[in-house]
């Protein structure tokens, strides 16, 4: 039961990154769920003690960075540029809330932009390099230990203070996690709790311990909190207080590198650089966001100047801006482009089959040629930002032959039909409909005949959500992804509502229960790549691409480090 809680959760979030990361608009709307706890037992971890890492970039890998990452950060100053604006155009319908979560009500996307921008977390993502996944390291905690993943204490920064000079402390964070999952809270809201919620299910006590000291027990063992914690913006107490939950939705006061200046309804909101930023202030003045869901128009706007940086260059436009002089970045980050198969019935019950149409795609001409190199192949489950990526593992390469060799063996020789519902837009789709058009062509190749059943992204998602394979076909294929490490549990035990494939398997259950559980930072990678081998070679979804989130700058940007993330660090940035 405690992992169903927990995972509803986790698809909320998912749905609400998918209502706003790269694409085009979508017409998705989603409710925040109440924040219930989870509650299943796992088995018991072998109790190391974890520290928080260094703040320092990760090793670089074996895999070379990803071409056209934009040039390395300067080091930060300590006063920000007395000119130079950051205008960003973002592919959300609106702008996201200002109130810490409500950030997430416009998705990823929203929290990229406002949510950890205004504000702070316990823990944070090193997004200062580009070559290797992004590490998590101290936030609003300089360091933390647990000896179980239940009972974990944080030793907090000291001498940070929010924008308004309240102080941070312990007191500050007790007050914040009140707000977010305490009913007797003045200034608790279901609505702020749902939301919320996505982050703080595992959360079962907490409490001050001494003036730069919290503790937090968790309801199970639970190793992905530190990822949580980075999502989960900490308010100024006194601000919250003075203003009100409704005054400080329209004012907000946080402690992260921009501060609150003005919103423009729809429109725009202003961020004022904080000269005060304990991570190091921004090298630009303000950060103006504005919402530009269609993706000509988003171009348009970065041709005419009237904003210098766009999310999400749609890869038809790609070319054209990089011969204009535009500066087009990339870089991989936890997204796949997938089929998921519906395991319950034939011909997909077999695993034989699924292997067989794994093997069939010829995935490097969809991401160099289709995606105009916007994407790369997804060879394997997991994208080289996860930790669970293993770069000697060679994965789905195309074999025609040994494709048809398997469809003969498990009583297919020639072949057969399917059908595959597959969206005609929405974000972080990419181009859905081509993308599945060549998967169709590439599946004839070994006698199986593929119905590509389109269909509106809202109703696609929603059915998904609802525990249904979209559209009645007998699989569905559009993006997904693995952005809080959870998700893996989401997609792929036995026992969870958001696995809609009803792929099972007991050892990867067991693998993941493991994970839940493993506090040791080499033990649980080693954990996620036992997982990414055992998903695929069992082979529950149809792998294809995983998405590069092109970024179009104007020239006069420079700065900027894309990081193998969701998330991004605009303190290093100039505008000239």
């Amino acid at each position: 039961m405690g992992r169903c809680k927990a995972t509803l959760a986790l698809l909320a979030l998912f749905a609400l990154i998918a209502a706003g990361c790269g694409g085009d608009d979508s017409d998705v709307a989603v409710e925040a769920p109440a924040a219930e706890p989870a509650a299943e037992d796992t088995a018991e971890p072998e109790a190391p003690s974890t520290e928080a890492p260094a703040e320092e970039a990760a090793d670089e890998p074996d895999e070379p960075p990803v071409d056209d990452e934009a040039e390395p950060a300067p080091e930060p100053a300590a006063e920000p540029a007395s000119g130079g604006d950051l205008v960003a155009a973002m592919t959300s319908t609106d702008l996201p809330g200002i109130d810490t979560v409500w950030a997430f009500t416009q998705g990823g996307e929203g929290l990229r932009w406002v949510g950890l921008q205004l504000y702070d977390g316990l823990t944070r993502f090193d997004l200062s390099q580009g070559s290797a996944p992004a590490a998590l390291v101290g936030g609003l905690a300089e360091s933390w230990s647990t000896d179980d993943a239940v009972n974990w204490t944080f030793n907090l920064r000291e001498g940070v203070t929010f924008h308004d000079g309240t102080a941070w402390n312990a007191d500050a964070a007790v007050f914040n996690l009140d707000r977010f999952t305490n009913p007797e809270s003045e200034f608790f809201t279901p609505d702020l709790a749902g939301l919320a919620g996505l982050f703080t299910q595992s959360i079962a006590s907490y409490g001050a311990t001494d003036e730069h000291v919290l503790t937090i027990t968790t309801n199970r063992p639970w190793s992905h909190l530190l990822e949580d914690l980075a999502l989960l913006p900490m308010a100024s107490p006194a601000a919250v207080r003075e203003l009100g939950n409704e005054g400080f939705a329209a004012a907000p006061v946080g402690s992260g590198p921009f501060m609150f200046e003005s919103l423009e309804p729809g429109e725009r909101l202003v961020m004022a650089a904080n000269p005060d930023y304990w991570g190091g202030s921004p090298q630009v003045a303000r950060l103006i966001v504005r919402p530009i869901p269609d993706a000509t128009a988003r171009v348009a706007a970065l041709r005419a100047g009237e904003v210098n940086w766009i999310e999400y260059a749609s890869p038809d436009d790609v070319p054209g801006l990089r011969d204009e002089g535009f500066q087009i970045t990339t870089n991989t980050y936890s997204q796949v482009w997938r089929g998921v198969f519906d395991t319950t019935k034939a011909p997909w019950d077999d695993p034989r089959v699924r292997e067989a149409a794994n093997l069939a795609i010829d995935r490097p001409p969809i991401a160099e040629f289709l995606l105009s190199g916007t994407a790369e192949p997804a060879f394997q489950m997991a994208p080289r930002s996860d930790p669970g990526y293993d770069p000697d593992f060679a994965g789905y390469q195309q074999d025609l032959d040994r494709a048809r060799e398997l469809l003969a063996e498990a009583g297919y020789p020639d072949g057969f039909s399917t059908s595959a519902s597959v969206p005609t837009a929405g974000s972080g789709n990419m181009l859905p409909v081509p993308i599945a058009e060549r998967v169709k062509a590439d599946l004839a190749q070994i006698g199986i005949d593929l119905e590509v059943v389109t269909g509106e992204w809202g109703a696609i998602f929603g059915q998904y959500n609802s525990g249904q394979m979209p559209l009645g076909a007998d699989m569905t294929m559009w993006a997904s992804t693995f952005v809080l490490p959870g998700l893996w549990g989401a997609w792929f035990h036995s026992q969870s509502p958001a696995n809609v494939g009803r792929y099972a398997d007991p050892a990867l259950d067991d693998l993941l229960g493991q994970v839940d559980a493993a506090t040791d930072p080499a033990q649980r990678t080693d954990l996620f790549m036992q997982v990414n081998r055992q998903t695929s070679e069992t082979h529950p979804w149809l792998l294809v691409v995983n998405d590069l989130h092109p970024r179009a700058l104007a020239s006069n940007v420079q700065g900027f480090v894309n990081p193998q993330s969701w998330f991004i660090d605009l303190t290093t940035v100039t505008v000239s």
